[in-house]
């Protein structure tokens, strides 16, 4: 069975291997948004502690996502996926 912190660098590898087939940077930066988008703080706080302590077995893609998204915030929507209608929009919601 997986720790928690484990979960959270599979869950983060994961999201990075769906992106590979756009290139590394492009890669790196959906996946930022993503996490961005949808992990809570706790989450992205745990997984910056396992990389500061050198304790993150992640993809490229997904250390650079990250390390980008801690030194520079959210980047602009890189998916339709996290992409959000205005309130006054028909949807409401990512799935479509």
């Amino acid at each position: 069975m997986m720790s928690n912190l484990e979960r959270l660098v599979y869950m983060a590898n994961q999201i990075a291997r769906n992106f590979e087939a756009i290139g590394h940077d492009k890669a790196a930066a959906a996946t930022a948004d993503h996490i961005a988008s949808f992990w809570d703080p706790r989450m992205k706080a745990q997984i910056f502690a396992l990389i500061d302590k050198g304790e993150a077995n992640l993809a490229p893609p997904a250390l650079a996502g990250l390390l980008s998204l801690r030194r520079d915030g959210a980047p602009a929507h890189q998916t339709r996926a996290t992409e959000f209608n205005d309130v006054n929009e028909a949807g409401h919601a990512d799935a479509g």
